[in-house]
């Protein structure tokens, strides 16, 4: 874990404002009803929860869209929605934020994914998920193709946020990882299951453990094992660097040439780990951007994760008490 001065956080921070970033993925609505216990429903052993509140926040790829621009760089989210309320919600939801929406394309054939979570004294009751997760159509791939490619030149990195909800098919990860190559630009990958070792050449990959178990076919217990299993990822995806979350534990990460590196994690206390994903790939995305070494841009990500999760939900970074907690942790 790096320890920094003021004065190099200082200029890192201020170079986040510099920074343009395709966030290209699955677009979702999270939606959260807020309430209290007081009794079980005669009807089922089910609590019934008696409704105070819901509110609407943005969530995969476009909660890493959130977590760009609250970190004081600049998201370009590129995505797909339906014709539907969810899907105006979504892009107004961006509109609010300032975030531009011509990268949000609308598909008729597919509604927006919207999730609700049902809240209650802050735990966790339930979550309903409406969504659709076939893969895009070649007119939806050729509007996004075009969209990235005449954003390229204007943008400092691309983050790939695959929920395997249907955007990210094959031909179209292979053909935004070629683009961003020919144009110099790094790509930085949070993967799911369904297409893990599509994203070959990236700059970043940045699996939880259990998806890099599974797909490994390994169980990542040890440290040990958690070593074989970066060394693995690095040689299947000939990528720079790999980066393993481990929920509590903190994460793991090594880049090619050098030794595996763990960080514990830094939350105080552990409510809600909803959303840390996206809020590591993001701040990752964006420190490294703005020419923070793959160590310094774990070291911030991982302050930052540790900070959303005493959150309860999902909800972005905050700029200013993530650099007041990295001041004070360099002490």
């Amino acid at each position: 874990m790096i320890l920094f001065s003021k004065d190099r956080l200082q200029t890192l921070f201020s170079r986040f404002s510099e920074q343009s970033l395709l966030v290209i993925g699955d677009m979702m609505v999270d939606h959260y009803v807020w309430g209290n216990v007081a009794r079980i429903s005669p009807e089922a052993p089910v609590p019934v929860v008696n409704v105070e509140s819901e509110s609407f926040r943005l969530g995969g790829a476009a909660n890493v869209a959130s977590n760009v621009m609250t970190l004081g760089a600049r998201p370009i989210p590129v995505g797909v929605v339906g014709n539907d309320h969810a899907g105006q919600m979504l892009k107004q939801l961006f509109s609010e934020k300032g975030i531009r929406v011509e990268g949000i394309v609308t598909d008729k054939a597919r509604q927006t994914t919207l999730k609700t979570r049902i809240i209650a004294h802050h735990q966790h009751v339930v979550r309903t998920d409406r969504e659709d997760r076939f893969g895009i159509s070649a007119s939806i791939q050729r509007k996004i193709e075009n969209f990235v490619r005449a954003q390229l030149p204007f943008v400092n990195g691309i983050i790939l946020e695959d929920y395997n909800k249907g955007l990210l098919v094959p031909k179209l990860i292979h053909s935004i990882i070629e683009m961003a190559q020919e144009a110099g630009k790094p790509v930085f990958v949070d993967p799911k299951f369904e297409h893990f070792f599509e994203y070959k050449g990236v700059w970043l990959f940045k699996p939880n453990r259990k998806e890099a178990g599974e797909r490994l076919g390994m169980h990542l217990d040890t440290e040990e094992a958690l070593h074989k299993a970066l060394e693995k990822l690095l040689e299947k995806l000939a990528c720079h660097a790999v980066l393993i979350t481990l929920g509590e534990e903190g994460m793991i990460f090594q880049e090619q040439g050098k030794p595996p590196k763990k960080v514990p994690t830094r939350a105080v206390k552990v409510h809600d780990v909803s959303g840390a994903g996206d809020t590591v790939i993001a701040t990752m995305a964006v420190a490294v951007s703005a020419g923070a070494t793959l160590e310094e841009a774990v070291t911030i990500a991982n302050h930052a994760a540790g900070i959303v999760c005493e959150e309860v939900g999902v909800v972005p970074i905050n700029r200013e008490v993530l650099f007041q907690r990295l001041v004070n942790a360099s002490k």
